[in-house]
């Protein structure tokens, strides 16, 4: 058997206000699913993705690889900031021919997901489904569902690096954050049903262990 890991390694992967930043979490998880792979004797492959196909290393067995992977996870540095999920679909289904279970680990933080381009995430979702045993695995932080009241702060997106003052001890800004939260959360849970996609959502400040027995559990 083939597994794939598909680890986004876009700028809002440093984001965390918890135990650790999403990107840790990442390689931790893809680190845990690749010593799983060789338990079984499997071929393990990752593909490390922004808004382009960062590095793309091809399925092998052995633990040396394995350990080569996880180097590669904790030092690799990307050459872009954005995100760009379904080109780094289209690349995975292009590239992997043979069937395998594959992986896809990422915020889902991608403003191609939303709005007029969902359609197009939707339809690369479903070419890798088709093709594929396609897991998705959203790594969340708290803070991006629930902004505090901490008063007048300064935030960047990470991504483009833009900065903007909030003022969060305005109710109506706070309400509204966590609105334009839920509503990406709900419209990202559609298209995964939509498309046939089995998923888990895995926070920075809670053990991953349950939410992945959870989804093996329901798949079996």
């Amino acid at each position: 058997m083939t597994v794939m890991l598909l680890a986004d390694v876009s700028a809002s992967g440093e984001f965390g206000t918890q135990k650790q930043v999403r990107h840790d979490l990442i390689t931790e998880l893809c680190a845990v699913l690749a010593f799983s792979a060789i338990q079984n004797n499997d071929k393990i492959g990752i593909i490390f993705f922004s808004d382009k196909i960062e590095k793309y290393i091809p399925p092998k067995k052995g633990r040396s690889h394995i350990l080569h992977i996880i180097r590669d996870l904790i030092e690799f540095k990307p050459e872009h900031r954005e995100t760009n999920i379904e080109l780094a679909l289209r690349y995975f289904t292009n590239v992997i021919k043979k069937r395998s279970i594959a992986f896809l680990l990422s915020d889902f933080i991608d403003p191609r997901i939303g709005g007029d381009s969902r359609n197009s995430f939707s339809d690369a979702l479903k070419v890798a489904r088709r093709r594929h045993d396609l897991i998705a695995l959203r790594i969340y932080d708290p803070r991006e569902n629930v902004l505090p009241d901490i008063g007048l702060v300064k935030l960047m997106d990470t991504e483009t690096g833009k900065h903007r003052w909030v003022d969060t001890s305005v109710k109506k800004v706070r309400t509204r954050y966590a609105a334009e939260a839920l509503r990406r959360e709900d419209e990202l849970k559609y298209v995964f049903i939509k498309s046939g996609i089995n998923f888990a959502k895995i926070a920075t400040n809670e053990s991953y262990i349950q939410p992945l027995m959870t989804l093996f559990g329901n798949r079996a």
